[in-house]
């Protein structure tokens, strides 16, 4: 797993609370790597949930691999008991999570407005850095085009015209510029600001609802209820198409959970991967298992769309990597997929059987594979095979600990 990258960021104030979904048998995996790559604290995990403090910019929490969702974290109390009772009084016991403590609600707003604030104005200062650049850039061409056809005079005093009446552009310009961006920062903070009357905001809910209240409510039903508190409560709109805020809600039998998504797309959709194959989470824990080092071969043997050694180049990138499949369109997806991601560099792609691969002994240090199964892909007998040849590799020439294999077994077992 990376390490945590030092330098200057901008913070929540004073930390913020923030929880992740993650899928079945992953929260281990996505535990460990808060605590190594945003330094978190107060770490703990219930299933599908991981809850964490940290001071880590979006920028940082945006890295997260093993995770599907993050949220902001408004609250998380003990499940309400539905088994008994009116659906009055339930509804009234769902309205009292935002009556009840309307303070957790605007410290919330409050650093998920700063968050954004300071996402767009990294965004900002990323587009003004390049355009005078470029400019100053196209004025020297120019330049030097002028010196090959005029006279070294007329050239002196033309280059003082122009070096006058382009300080004083640039100028006007950067001014005209600097104005504009310090108008768009005050609109921001004005924003920030204006959360705190709430009078411009607007929301929609979605819910989750699992266990016993699914059995008495619909998810509608509950987003109503907590649509119309928070309205009466903050004064807020409704707007279910384009909203400035989506709360998320997740009732259950073990807990009752509220936050703010931080991110439209999901953590676990990779930009960098055109066809989907193996769930990128999985892929990623399975290559933190391997502890891959530097300098070391990988190789997938059934390596299908090449997911796992994408993750795995994003992540460790001075390996040297090779991916083989029988399978024509697997490899072509593969190569697409490397293609896309910008590691057509790093992963060498083979056409070659998995029981005879065209590689010389002793030379993998790491076999990563999500072994095919299921009624499309049925191995037999072969799955024999395939092992013998996984570990027929002598583990003489790797002292330290032999020859490392990581598998995805059926049923989702990591072997």
């Amino acid at each position: 797993m990376a390490a945590v990258p030092g330098g200057p960021r901008s913070d929540p104030p004073a930390g913020a609370r923030f929880f992740c979904t993650a899928g079945r048998g992953l929260e281990p995996f996505l535990t460990r790597e808060v605590r190594a790559r945003l330094a978190a604290t107060q770490v703990e995990y219930i299933s599908g949930k991981v809850f964490f403090t940290t001071c880590s910019d979006l920028n940082m929490l945006k890295k997260l691999k093993s995770a599907e969702r993050l949220f902001l974290l408004i609250k998380k109390q003990l499940p309400l008991n539905v088994s008994s009772g009116s659906k009055g009084k339930i509804f009234n016991e769902m309205q009292r999570l935002i009556n009840d403590d309307p303070e957790s609600w605007l410290k919330a707003i409050s650093i998920w407005k700063n968050l954004e604030l300071d996402a767009k104005k990294e965004k900002l200062s990323q587009k003004d850095a390049n355009p005078l650049k470029r400019k100053m850039g196209e004025n020297d061409v120019i330049v030097a085009k002028k010196l090959k056809t005029e006279q070294m005079q007329e050239i002196r005093e033309n280059k003082e015209c122009q070096l006058e009446k382009q300080i004083e552009e640039e100028t006007l310009e950067q001014g005209h510029r600097i104005t504009k961006r310090e108008e768009f920062l005050e609109d921001l903070q004005n924003d920030a600001v204006g959360t705190r009357t709430h009078s411009d905001l607007t929301f929609r809910v979605s819910c989750r609802c699992s266990g016993a209240i699914a059995k008495t409510f619909t998810a509608q039903e509950v987003g109503r209820v907590f649509g119309i508190a928070l309205m009466k409560q903050f004064g807020w709109k409704a707007d279910l198409r384009n909203p400035n805020l989506e709360v998320f809600i997740h009732l259950s039998d073990i807990y009752s959970v509220v936050g703010i998504p931080m991110f439209r797309v999901p953590l676990a959709s990779r930009a960098y991967i055109k066809t989907a194959g193996l769930r990128s989470t999985t892929a990623w824990a399975m290559a933190s298992l391997a502890e891959i080092k530097a300098g070391a071969f990988v190789l997938d043997p059934m390596c299908g769309l090449g997911t796992i050694l994408l993750e795995a180049a994003k992540e460790w990138p001075d390996v040297y990597y090779v991916g083989a499949d029988v399978s024509d369109s697997q490899l072509l997806g593969a190569c697409d997929n490397l293609k896309a991601a910008g590691l057509k560099d790093k992963i060498e792609l083979i056409k070659a059987s998995v029981i005879e691969l065209p590689l010389p002994s002793e030379s993998v240090d790491t076999i990563i594979s999500d072994i095919p199964f299921g009624k499309k892909f049925k191995l037999g007998e072969d799955i024999k095979s395939i092992l013998q040849e996984m570990e027929s590799s002598p583990q003489s020439a790797h002292p330290v600990g032999g020859l490392h294999v990581q598998l995805l077994l059926p049923g989702g077992t990591i072997y």
